[in-house]
């Protein structure tokens, strides 16, 4: 525990919150061997990342951010087909000739110039090494019976930017893929009833695959703090909350 506790400690002297707003988003931004990462919390799903002279979103939504402001993407990432994580405006808004666009088998067919990745696969695109995460519901179902979001329909990505290994979780419950995750050193999971985590799913996933930076995000009515208390034990998981509504 030590060591963890240590390794957390370093990381947090490593990442400077920036007291302004960058497009009226708060962001922070930590130091990698490869340069700053500046992450951008635009809400609810919707993220943007820089390093270096690229830009990644990651499902971007007009409701929240007006793309045509906002950097060009070089790379693209959507989970999955539902509104507020699949809306074309925003992509075409936010692409430019070279950018690369990753994302579901499900998706491609509403998008152009999409590569799939399926669950479990692993491609380099746009210079990024990306691991698709199956992403899918094992207790929240509609009155059908079918789950928000089945198994095989979602992704969510673990992507290498620099040395750290960034997972975005997409919208998913606490599933065996995400507990076998190892080495994240920034981890963003959903807490949004009844779609995707119980605060308490939220905290199983964390204990178990143990990222060293954990944003809940795409919380909606959840109160994000109770994470802190279900996780207070665990010193070596930096648990930031930042506007992920």
């Amino acid at each position: 525990m030590k060591i963890f506790g240590s390794v957390s400690t370093l990381l947090a002297l490593c990442t400077i919150l920036s007291s302004a707003p960058v497009f009226g988003f708060e962001t922070d931004t930590i130091e990698t061997k490869a340069g700053p990462l500046k992450i951008t919390f635009i809400g609810h799903g919707t993220l943007m990342m820089t390093i270096g002279t690229k830009t990644i979103h990651i499902d971007p939504w007009t409701k929240l951010a007006d793309y045509t402001k906002l950097p060009k993407a070089d790379l693209i990432l959507v989970t999955h087909g539902h509104r507020d994580h699949l809306d074309t405006v925003a992509i075409n808004q936010a692409r430019k000739s070279t950018t690369k666009l990753a994302t579901t088998a499900e998706c491609a067919t509403r998008l152009d110039h999409a590569t799939v990745l399926k669950n479990g696969e692993v491609k380099t695109i746009a210079g990024f090494t990306i691991q698709a995460v199956a992403a899918y519901n094992l207790v929240h179902m509609r009155d059908s019976g079918q789950a928000y979001h089945p198994k095989g329909d979602g992704n969510g990505y673990v992507i290498n930017v620099g040395e750290k290994r960034i997972y975005i979780a997409g919208d998913t419950e606490n599933t065996p893929e995400i507990k076998k995750l190892s080495q994240i050193d920034i981890a963003f999971l959903p807490m949004n009833l009844p779609y995707t985590m119980t605060p308490e799913m939220v905290a199983d996933a964390a204990i178990a695959f143990r990222p060293k930076i954990l944003y809940p995000y795409h919380y909606g009515q959840i109160d994000p703090q109770t994470i802190k208390k279900l996780l207070a034990a665990e010193k070596d998981i930096d648990i930031r909350i930042r506007p992920m509504k």
